[in-house]
This record gives structure tokens, sequence and C-alpha cells, in this order.
């Protein structure tokens, strides 16, 4: 009690420190980044959670305009605990409008949700033009041509939307009805981001069908998935996520099978923005796979290595662990831009070849060790399966890294024609 007060007062005075303006700051780097209001907020997860991170990063880059469909999962469960939330506002009241739905649906929800944003600003879009003669011709240009992919752009955006509501205020009373309805929509004039999140048991299981479709939509939804190779939130069953040789219910022998390589199948595509991270290896990296995630004009997949208690770690580990699964090969960095020109490689891999034993990752942790233990011959077995994995992966990876993109010219029958400059 005698020291609960003290801390109060110094707890109320570090509170009250302003943000800096959002229009001020580079959102592009780590450090200033950080100085950025997070929007995610003191959540129930499990001390030491390797997905909150991510989240809060969500919520600092884009927490003040996304738009959030949230699995069930463990990012359900802290991320909607009533009657809290770690969600949270700015000093303007914006903040991130979040929802949860079902394992089997959240990718096609969250489809659903961009497409009824594209059709309010849509709607917006009309009766703008029809309204043009009353509210400005000035006005109606600057809220269509408006460039809206900084800070700067989306705060001048905000004030012609205030600008117009209060031009729609002034509309004669025989362009009420259109007004009326114009100002109800006007938000949707300002950029929205969609973020489809969830566990790899949503992603790669349960909701992989949906989120398949969604990948080939062709609509402009970021999706992250917070990766912790097992389903974190109903006990600790293995997913199609969960490494070769790791135990957890459903796999007591240690899973036989390898992890299914998300990331490269949604590269098939040809038109989804791929990244694969661990904050903990680099977090330059990725942040730029949420910034370049969020600028993609259509889908983007973020698969964000995430440490779990269910791994049987050290959970103030967390970070270092994700070093270290980078560093053995087990978890590698990459990003793969579908828009990079003919003559670059749209494949770019973030972390180095491995530098570190895998049984260095392997032995330290519960999920891999207890198989050791209990049947030391399986274990070796299913280990030297997972090295041949690693090592295949790799070498995999490194061959993306290095094809060039071409562009090929046609003739009007289709026939190829010879190869187009860079």
């Amino acid at each position: 009690p005698e020291h609960r007060e003290v801390e109060r007062e110094r707890y109320r005075f570090f509170d009250a420190i302003p943000y800096l303006d959002r229009t001020e700051v580079r959102t592009n780097t780590v450090k200033h980044s950080q100085l950025l209001q997070p929007l995610f907020e003191s959540s129930g997860a499990c001390a030491g959670c390797g997905e909150t991170p991510y989240l809060k990063l969500l919520s600092q880059l884009y927490g003040d305009r996304s738009v959030i469909a949230n699995a069930t999962g463990c990012s359900s469960i802290y991320g909607g605990n009533l009657p809290t939330t770690p969600w949270s506002v700015n000093d303007e009241g914006r903040g991130p409008a979040w929802a949860n739905s079902l394992f089997e649906d959240n990718a096609e929800f969250g489809l659903g949700i961009r497409l009824g944003l594209d059709q309010q600003r849509a709607v917006a879009v009309h009766l703008l033009h029809g309204l043009a003669p009353v509210v400005g011709d000035r006005l109606v240009d600057a809220l269509l041509e408006a460039d809206q992919h900084d800070e700067a752009g989306l705060a001048e955006q905000r004030a012609r939307v205030v600008e117009l509501r209060a031009a729609l205020a002034r509309v004669p009373t025989e362009r009420a009805q259109e007004a009326r309805a114009l100002d109800q929509l006007a938000g949707a004039l300002v950029r929205r981001e969609v973020w489809i999140v969830g566990g790899d048991g949503w992603a790669y299981d349960i909701g992989y069908g949906g989120l398949d479709h969604v990948l080939a939509s062709g609509a402009d939804v970021n999706i992250l998935v917070l990766d912790t190779e097992v389903y974190s939130n109903t006990g600790g069953q293995a997913s199609k996520a969960t490494s070769k040789g790791a135990v957890a219910k459903f796999a007591t022998g240690g899973k036989a099978v390898t992890k299914k390589d998300l990331g490269v199948i949604a590269m098939q595509y040809g038109t989804v923005y791929v990244a694969q991270v661990a904050m903990g290896a680099n977090e330059m990296q990725t942040v730029k796979a949420f910034h370049e995630a969020a600028a993609w004009p259509g889908p983007s997949l973020i698969l964000a290595y995430s440490t779990c208690i269910a791994h049987g770690v050290d959970m103030r580990d967390s970070m270092k662990r994700m070093d270290l699964a980078v560093r053995t090969g087990y978890w590698p960095l990459f990003r793969y831009h579908p828009a990079e020109a003919a003559g670059t490689t749209p494949f770019r891999l973030d972390s180095k070849a491995p530098s570190a034993p895998l049984r260095d990752m392997l032995s330290t942790e519960g999920r891999f060790a207890m198989l050791e233990r209990s049947d030391p011959e399986r274990a070796a077995h299913l280990r030297h399966g997972l090295q041949r994995d690693v090592d295949e992966r790799w070498r995999y990876y490194e061959q993306l890294a290095g094809v060039e993109r071409r562009m090929i010219v046609t003739d009007g029958d289709g026939d190829e024609d010879g190869e187009a400059q860079a």
C-alpha cells in the first residue's frame, strides 16, 4: 500500500505524456514506428506471448483506420475478453474496428468487410459526383484524387471530409436527402485497411478453404497469420503448421509429416504479396513486410513466427527463440513482391544461410525434447528427417531468390515473340 499511490501518480504522469504528431513521424523504421501510439494495450495473453507484439505493431502503423476480422483462437480470446478489450482508441476517438468470426469462415468474413467498404465508397463517389455543383468541384476533385498512402495524406483527406460535411449541411432542401445519404457515407472516402487475423489452426487447417478463395479473389485485404505451429487456444493439438518431430495432441509420438508451406502455396497465384517474418530475428524486415503488405493493392499474406507456451520454452526468451529459429534455418525470412519489374527478383531471401545447428533449437524446446526422452530412436529418425526438410527448403528458397522476372511479348496469335526489355 505504501508504494501503490506513489506508482499510481508516476503512471498518471507517464500516461499524460503526449504522443508525437503521426504526420511528422517516419513510420517505416523500427525506431520511429515505436514512437506511434499503440492501440492494442494490456492484453490478457500469456506472459511472453509471441503473437501480441505483431498486433501491437499493426495497431501502431494502421490502428486508427484498420478494420480487423479476427478468427476464433488465442487472438480472439485475449483480443475480445469482454467486458474489457486491449483494442483502444486515440485522443480523437479513432481506433480499430474489431470483430470476431468463427474458425472456419474468418477469411470470408474479412472479404465481406472489404466488399462492403468498397461498396460504401462507390456509393459515396456516385453521390459526390451528383452533388458536385452544390458542394463545389474543387472539393470533389480533391476528395477523389487524394493521395492517401502516408499519414500526411490521410490527415488531409480527413480534413476534406470535415469540410465536405460542413458543405452538406448547407445544401438546399431539394437536395437534402442526397446530402444526408452522403453525410452518412463520407467516412468511406478515407482509406481503410482490412486485416484478416488468425492463428495457424485457422489458416493452415480449418479455414484454409476460405483463405484460398480470398487469396484468389484479388481483393485488397491483408492477412496476418500468427503461427505458433499448434492449436494453442484449444489445448495444443497438432495442425498442418506443426513441424515434423514435434510432440502435440494427436501427435504424441512426434508428428511424422512435413509442415505445410503456406507461403509457397500463396505465391503460386503470382498476384499475392507474401512475407515470412520473425520479429525477434529481424525487426526491420518485419516493419518492411507490414508496409509492403498494406501498400499492395491485392491480397497480402504475412506469416509471423510466434513463440508459444506450448513450445515448452521459457517465455521470457520469446524474442531469442525467434532469432534461434531463423539462425538454424528452421524459419527462413523472405518477402515475395508480385509487382517487381522485369529483370528483378520478386522473391527476396532476407535471412542468411543457417549458422547454428538445428539441434540447438530442438534440444531446448519441450515439444521436441520430450520425444528424445521417451523414444530416443524415433526422435533421432524424425530429427534427421526435419533436418533434411530444413536443408531442402533452404535450397529451394535460394533458387527462388535467384530467379529474375521475365516479361514476354506475344504476337496477335498469342505466340511468343521475344523478351521485352526491363
